[in-house]
């Protein structure tokens, strides 16, 4: 493995001693390593996300509708719901 000095406020470290000493993890490292593999997951979730609904709307097609048409639908539809 290869090692990496961070710097961080007083607060986090203490978040991170309060976290360890809860018993979830062995050592801030193993804290640090937990959390930047869920930030990976996240991203090649948000990832996925994104390709599926270019997808979707490549095979939806083409609108016969004004751009500013659907603008202003999505707009209304926007304060509809907000009441």
């Amino acid at each position: 493995m290869s090692q990496l000095n961070i710097t961080i406020p007083p607060a986090l470290r203490a978040w991170i001693d309060h976290r360890v000493a809860e018993g979830r993890y062995t050592s801030a490292s193993d804290l640090v390593r937990d959390l930047l593999r869920r930030d990976q997951e996240a991203a090649e979730s948000d990832t996925a996300w994104v390709r599926a609904m270019v997808a979707e709307g490549l095979a939806s097609g083409i609108s016969p509708e004004k751009p500013e048409t659907i603008i202003e639908n999505i707009i209304a539809r926007r304060r509809a719901r907000r009441g």
